[in-house]
């Protein structure tokens, strides 16, 4: 019955929120990341020249984890783990909710920014000249982490304790 007790514990929901951004938007960075990376190091191979234009690409779906990092930092701080009140239940369950939105779009939105950019890969492997088209395929997906960044902020922001 203290187990069940515990779930329902604001601090303990919103502490659970910030690590559901951190770590579904940060699974999502690595698993982007790496298959870019392995798609450059195969190009790096043959002409280490790309090295620069390619990192470029590699990095591009690591700003989920970012996003889902910045959201975890200010939900801890909001809920007295880093400073501020500790949340009630229904405040704690709020604060799960607003993690979901970066954390869920940061995880797909990682995997498919490392995808197009194992393609933009691709494209530098060919036409070292057409980067910028590369990035701004990548670039697009971005959007959507944005976007999912957004509306956890905003719903983090608009959630009072205390």
């Amino acid at each position: 019955m203290e187990f069940l007790s515990a779930l329902s514990n604001g601090q303990f929901l919103g502490i659970m929120g910030a690590a559901l951004a951190a770590l579904l938007a940060g699974i999502g960075s690595a698993k982007g990341t790496s298959m870019a990376g392995q798609a450059a190091a195969g190009v790096v191979s043959e002409d280490p020249s790309k090295f620069g234009q390619l990192l470029v690409l590699q990095l591009l779906p690591g700003t989920q984890g970012l996003y889902g990092f910045i959201i975890g930092f200010l939900m801890l701080t909001k809920i007295g783990v880093l400073g501020g009140d500790i949340p009630t239940s229904a405040q704690g369950f709020q604060l799960l909710a607003a993690s979901l939105p970066v954390g869920i779009v940061g995880l797909i939105s990682g995997i498919y920014q490392g995808k197009a950019a194992v393609a933009g890969v691709g494209i530098v492997a060919k036409k070292p000249e057409e980067l910028g088209k590369a990035i701004t395929f990548a670039a697009i997906v971005e959007t959507y982490a944005i976007l999912g960044l957004l509306v956890s902020f905003l719903a983090l922001n608009g959630i009072q304790i205390g």
